[in-house]
């Protein structure tokens, strides 16, 4: 995860993700490899950008609006990979709300440190929190 080689290796966008991922204390690998059924049912290897240890999703950085990220979007879904695709090129608040949306979507996680609410006043209204760390629920 810390591994300065492997920063060495990522695109700008990527360091931003990982740089996210590591302010929220969430574990991962870069480009660990997937295997996958194409649409013509012939076996492939893909390198998604970033696997999250802890919730066992994806997370695909697209950091060229002029790139069609939907072929691989669909083999992903076909294959039953939950993969969060992250368009690093918009906005960093665009990318961020929809990384922490989709993460809460495919795992319930909520991360507390982008609301606006305190984190004392949301903790009353968690049930049965099953771990909270860096202000994250998991």
């Amino acid at each position: 995860m810390n591994n300065p080689s492997v920063y060495k290796r990522m695109t700008q966008a990527e360091r931003e993700v990982a740089d996210e991922l590591k302010k929220l204390g969430i574990q991962w690998f870069y480009e660990h490899p997937v295997f996958v059924w194409d649409e013509n049912k012939r076996p492939r290897v893909w390198a998604p950008d970033f696997y999250l240890v802890d919730f066992g999703i994806y997370v695909e950085v697209c950091g060229s609006e002029h790139f069609d990220y939907s072929y691989r979007k669909t083999i992903f879904q076909l294959n039953g990979y939950k993969v969060i695709f992250l368009h690093v090129y918009k906005s960093r608040e665009y990318w961020i709300h929809h990384f922490h949306k989709y993460l809460r979507l495919f795992t319930g996680f909520m991360c507390l440190k982008m609301n606006s609410v305190s984190f004392e006043e949301q903790k009353k209204e968690i049930i049965i929190p099953r771990k909270i760390r860096n202000n994250c629920i998991y």
